[in-house]
């Protein structure tokens, strides 16, 4: 047997491209995009419709807002709490007003006033697509609490009567619009007034009574509220609903609700500061009294003093800077609810108290100096005038508290109501549906290369040439056609024939130029067989292109069909099997195809024995060596390598053995294991036909795209051809 040396075909230097095909540039993955085009563009118009199919489907949703203004130190108990403010934290924070606005204590009031725990859904796919559903607004609902999960339901009969359908679908009831109705069921009552319907003779609803804490959720999840800016006091809320009077009914609820519960919080903090003072003014007034009556009876003991101008400027100078304590102090007591001990505000406040500190105690030290009766006048003067401020300011707190309490509006007025909008908000339609065409093709580019990086077999030429020894002699790239295997009965032309100037064509050519260059010193009655080392390679296509493009350069030629598990071709019901078996003549079972005149065409026939026992005789190789010389080639198509022997036992009657693989499937152990078993039955000149190639820029035997195929071959050039 020859040394594989010798057995390797040189391909024309031309041909052969050293490029590793195994990565992939982004040209590259534009081009592997563009191969899949129309897959991509199933998966958008795919997409699309299920955009489409979303945005019908998901019911419309109408959004009303309102404003509200929340002022902080608004609210005449503010204002009349004065120098007193610190005793009543009246601040109001916009934050703590959101989460207010949000809580339990004020939906509560809504889920009831607005009715939210009775609810009637309408059914019926079409109406929900075409957006043509009724609908139907309880009043008031109870279902019996052991049928409460069932399925009850609800049907228009007209324009202002329904009946409602129990689990059993039984009409228990028939009802009008705008009454209170009741039916027995199950030693229980059921309850319903519709307050409201707009609904066509038929349409049906599913009658549902939710708890107060599920309908306060609902009506949460539904209820968007926010500051509108940073510190703002300006509130904005929203609400959604699948109808617009709802939404803005509901929202407006929220809002009266909220500013009726303000009211009433900032009128009992009124109230309960008045009732406050009231208890303390009468100490305030003994306390009063008792400093006044103590400064009469120690002047009436000492009788007469004169006070100097510089002892009246210092009593002066004393009390107010104890008037300023007590401001600040209450400052500080006021600060203190709203920010911690070492916020910068409360820090400034305490400094400037121990400021006026440090100086009324220069002073203190200075009225020491004075005469002791001076001092002692001085002192006790001081006293009523700082008991005598704080009762002036309790009486002016107490007569304006009483007015707050009766005419309190609180800190918070609803500056915008909402109001109808019949514009729907919800759903964003074309949003949707750019969404689902970009997630779709993102979806189908993902899977294009998914499926890509699942066939990791081998892409690379060098590699399989290197590993093996054999060389690859073309790269057909993929092409519609190569999947048909049955090419001569659909249009009785092959894809040569049809798309000559193709890549695939000039691609099955150089296959010709490099057996043509194999058989330098007898380039006639070649013997070729076609084979592949798996199933759905695409060895048929090959052959029948091959066997074509022989024809096609004047060459006669032969196609023997010897895959006779799977033939690849079929005109008659005689052919290989039945010249074999000495049926019938050669000349009587070929027949030559009708756009070749220079192509014969033998193929399968029909047998009752093994294609293993036919072709392992005489007969075959007697039939060769009558056609050889009537034949400047002869192709032979075989069976896999790796599923029969029926191609080993050719092997000894060809001239050249050419493998095709599949781009992409095949490991390299299996090529290689492969081409040792041929080896073992074939020690003629073997070579590799890469098929199912990706078009890849740069790629193959020559560039080909665009601008057409330069290369080693006949000189086509390229012919657009639609996918």
């Amino acid at each position: 047997m020859p040394e594989k040396e010798d057995q390797k075909v040189i391909a024309p230097a031309s041909i052969q491209v050293q490029q590793d095909a195994n990565t992939i540039t982004l040209l590259e993955a534009l081009q592997i995009l563009l191969e899949k085009k129309f897959t991509l563009l199933m998966f958008i118009i795919a997409g699309g419709l299920i955009g489409y199919t979303i945005a019908n489907w998901l019911r419309p949703q109408y959004t009303s807002d309102i404003l509200l203004q929340i002022d902080a130190k608004s609210g005449n108990a503010t204002k009349a709490m004065g120098e007193m403010g610190a005793i009543l934290d009246v601040a109001s924070p916009a934050d703590a007003e959101i989460e207010l606005i949000k809580s339990r204590m004020v939906l509560s009031y809504v889920v009831e006033a607005e009715r939210l725990c009775f609810n009637a859904t309408p059914v019926g796919a079409v109406d929900r697509f075409t957006h043509k559903e009724g609908r139907m607004d309880l009043d008031s609902l109870y279902i019996p609490e052991l049928a409460r999960a069932e399925k009850w339901m609800a049907r228009a009969v007209d324009e202002n009567t329904y009946e409602v359908i129990s689990p059993e679908e039984q009409v228990i009831l028939e009802g009008k619009v705008g009454e209170m109705y009741k039916a027995a069921y199950a030693g229980d009552t059921l309850n319903i007034h519709v307050s409201k319907m707009l609904a066509k003779p038929g349409q049906e609803f599913i009658l549902s009574q939710s708890g107060m804490l599920g309908a306060i959720a609902a009506l949460k999840n539904g209820l968007k509220v926010a500051e509108k800016g940073k510190k703002s006091g300006i509130i904005e809320a929203s609400y959604n609903h699948r109808y617009p009077d709802r939404a803005a009914s509901i929202l407006n609820s929220v809002a009266k609700t909220y500013l009726r519960q303000n009211v009433e919080m900032r009128s009992a903090e009124a109230a309960k500061t008045l009732e406050f003072l009231e208890k303390q003014l009468p100490g305030v007034k003994a306390k009063l009294d008792s400093v006044e009556k103590i400064l009469a009876d120690y002047r009436y003991s000492i009788g007469s003093v004169d006070m100097t101008g510089e002892t009246h400027a210092h009593l002066n100078k004393e009390s107010e800077i104890q008037r300023q304590l007590l401001e600040l102090e209450q400052q500080r007591q006021a600060a203190m609810r709203l920010f911690k001990e070492e916020h910068p505000s409360v820090q400034t406040l305490v400094r400037q108290q121990n400021r006026l500190r440090a100086e009324l105690a220069k002073l203190k030290k200075t009225a020491e100096k004075m005469p002791l009766t001076q001092q002692e006048v001085a002192r006790l003067k001081e006293d009523v005038a700082v008991n005598n401020e704080i009762y002036t300011t309790m009486l002016n707190n107490i007569q304006q508290l009483r007015v707050v309490r009766a005419g309190e509006v609180g800190n918070v007025r609803i500056v915008d109501f909402a109001q109808i909008n019949g514009v729907p908000s919800k759903p964003k339609k074309m949003n949707i549906i750019i969404c689902s065409v970009a997630a779709s093709l993102m979806l189908g580019v993902l899977l294009v290369f998914l499926l890509r990086m699942m066939r990791n077999g081998v892409r690379s030429v060098t590699e399989i040439e290197r590993e093996t020894n054999t060389s690859v002699l073309a790269r057909v790239p993929e092409s519609p056609d190569s999947k048909l295997n049955h090419k001569f009965i659909k249009t009785r032309k092959t894809h040569v024939q049809s798309d000559p100037s193709d890549p695939v064509s000039e691609a099955i050519r150089s296959i010709l130029t490099a057996i043509d260059f194999s058989f330098s010193s007898n380039k006639e009655h070649q013997v070729i067989m076609v084979t592949g080392i798996m199933p759905g390679v695409g060895k048929s296509f090959v052959s029948t292109n091959l066997a074509a493009t022989f024809a096609m350069v004047g060459k006669k030629t032969l196609y023997i069909d010897a895959d006779m598990r799977k033939a690849s071709c079929r005109f008659t019901k005689i052919g290989l099997a039945d010249v074999l078996m000495g049926k019938v003549a050669f000349e009587n079972a070929k027949i030559t195809s009708p756009n070749l005149p220079n192509l014969d065409i033998l193929e399968s026939g029909k047998f009752k024995m093994a294609a293993f026992e036919l072709l392992r005789g005489d007969m075959l190789k007697k039939l060769l060596e009558e056609l050889r010389p009537n034949y400047d080639a002869i192709i032979i198509d075989t069976p896999p390598t790796n599923m029969v022997t029926d191609a080993y036992m050719i092997c000894p009657l060809i001239d050249f053995a050419l493998v095709v693989l599949h781009y992409g499937r095949h490991s390299m152990e299996m090529i290689k294991e492969s081409m040792q078993t041929l080896e073992r039955y074939c020690d003629k000149p073997k070579a590799f036909v890469m098929n199912h190639c990706e078009h890849r820029h740069g790629y193959g035997y020559g560039y080909y795209g665009k601008y057409g195929y330069y290369g080693y071959g006949y000189g086509y050039g390229h012919k657009s051809k639609k996918d």
